[in-house]
């Protein structure tokens, strides 16, 4: 049977005036809608569509692709509402239903919001909820430290963001671990920092790399406040010397050094480095 609210790959079983007629596994047919029907498209070609139910609930394909399937998250604008609920533009012809009991706040036309998509069992209609934490943490976060994962930018918070990951799980981003400009609904590559005891998970926007010169930068931070704010060891330094104060390559601590200049945390002076 084919996947309401997702993309799926059915075969083209026989053509009418509307359209051309798919068919699943099941034997299930449905209506590729004519203004979607191109000429290299034959009976007997497999073809990925999406299918979801039109305006008059008839199940339907499109092959347009929506800005969220059934089981993601994805930042949509309200673009009108009634007596039934709020209505997304999600890419399709026909604008996605948040019912008032989806929403955590009154939905207002022309803003824009975190939802996920699913499918309401009871109507066996494609809806989206605002209320996105009931959808999240509900499996066990199987992560190790440094495991790519993708996330979205969910909520902006006094430490720093929170994040879903994998469209399974909420996590946060702190301030101090973002070094780009960063907004609510942006879809970016990101890596497990840690999973906590009790189960909360930190992500860092940075790579490996990037994450040994931030641990490298901290610890060059310690080294001057313990030291009167102030150090002889520069990016002039022999390697040796560097090795020993810091147990680091030159390149690294290259890397560390203008990483810090950068955020105006320290300065280059001759023959030192001052931590203002």
């Amino acid at each position: 049977m084919a996947n309401l609210g997702r993309i799926n790959t059915l075969k083209i079983n026989r053509k009418s005036d509307f359209g051309l007629y798919l068919i699943d596994d099941d034997g299930n047919e449905m209506l590729l809608p004519k203004r979607y029907v191109t000429g290299d498209m034959h009976i007997g070609d497999d073809i990925d569509v999406f299918v979801y139910k039109d305006s008059e609930d008839r199940i339907t394909a499109t092959t347009e692709t929506p800005k969220a399937q059934v089981g993601e998250f994805a930042l949509l604008r309200v673009v009108a509402t009634n007596n039934a609920g709020a209505f997304l533009d999600w890419g399709l012809a026909k604008d996605l239903l948040v019912p008032f009991r989806e929403q955590k706040v009154r939905m207002q036309v022309g803003r824009s919001y975190i939802v996920y998509v699913y499918v309401d069992y009871n109507s066996d209609r494609i809806v989206a909820s605002a209320k996105i934490d009931k959808f999240l943490d509900n499996r066990p976060a199987n992560y190790r430290q440094g495991d790519p994962v993708e996330i979205i930018v969910a909520q902006r918070t006094d430490i720093g963001y929170k994040v879903i990951i994998d469209n399974l799980h909420s996590g946060v981003i702190y301030h101090n671990e973002i070094f780009k400009d960063i907004n609510i609904g942006d879809h970016l590559e990101a890596y497990i920092k840690n999973v906590r005891e009790d189960g909360k998970i930190d992500v860092t926007l940075a790579d490996r790399a990037d994450r040994r010169t931030m641990d490298l930068a901290d610890k060059i931070l310690m080294h001057l406040m313990s030291h009167g704010r102030h150090m002889t060891i520069t990016d002039k330094s022999s390697p040796e010397d560097i090795k020993m104060a810091f147990e680091c390559s030159k390149k690294d601590f290259k890397k560390a050094i203008g990483h810090l200049y950068k955020k105006k945390l320290i300065i280059l002076a001759p023959g030192e480095i001052i931590m203002p």
